[in-house]
């Protein structure tokens, strides 16, 4: 599926896989749980910052950041 899609594809693909994964946090039964779906979160958008940066698009790369630090907040403030 990766393989047939464009560097911005990409992207969208892993700002999804983040939001999803970020969504679940609410869902969980246990704080190592929630952790898992933290964790899932930030790598998701770690991947999809890097591809920004790599296709010059700093502007995405900018506000994947900018998202990346509000799920950090959040998950430290509510799940810590």
């Amino acid at each position: 599926m990766l393989a047939r899609m464009t560097e911005e594809d990409r992207i969208a693909f892993y700002e999804r896989l983040a939001e999803e994964a970020y969504g679940r946090l609410y869902d969980a039964t246990s704080s190592s749980d929630a952790a898992a779906r933290y964790s899932d979160a930030k790598e998701a958008l770690h991947t999809a910052i890097a591809l920004a940066h790599g296709l010059g698009r700093p502007q995405t790369a900018k506000r994947l950041e900018a998202r990346l630090e509000e799920i950090k907040a959040v998950f430290r403030s509510q799940f810590s």
